[in-house]
Formats: structure tokens, sequence, C-alpha cells
């Protein structure tokens, strides 16, 4: 992926976490049992890999396309 689409995906999964009233920590804290690295992901500082996306769609109960329509 380019570093741009990244970051926008980073934002998107922000603004869908902010809007189900989730803190950084406890997405973080759900997400790192699964290994990974929610903040640098937020800001596009880290590559997003596949099994990741779908931990980010099952803990946020949403749509593929809700993370990817940046």
């Amino acid at each position: 992926m380019d570093a741009l689409y990244e970051k926008k995906i980073g934002n998107k999964i922000r603004s869908i976490r902010e809007k189900r009233k989730i803190t950084q920590e406890e997405l973080s804290a759900k997400l790192q049992v699964r290994g990974s690295a929610l903040a640098k992901i937020e800001v596009g500082q880290r590559h997003i890999y596949p099994d990741e996306i779908r931990h980010f769609k099952e803990i946020l109960n949403v749509e593929y396309d809700d993370l990817f329509n940046v």
C-alpha cells in the first residue's frame, strides 16, 4: 500500500474508534492480544497487515467498506 492511503485508513480507524467511544488504550489492549501497534497505524507510520484489518473490522464492528472508503 502507499503511505498516503495507509494514513487515510489510519485516520478512518481513529474516526470509527472515536465514534464508538473506544479509547486508543482500549482498542490497543484488544489488538495487543493479536499483536498490533495502534498508535503508529492511526498516524500512518506503520503498515497495516491483512489480518489486522480483519481484527479492526471485528473489534470495531464495521464492514470492510467502512475502513476502506477514505
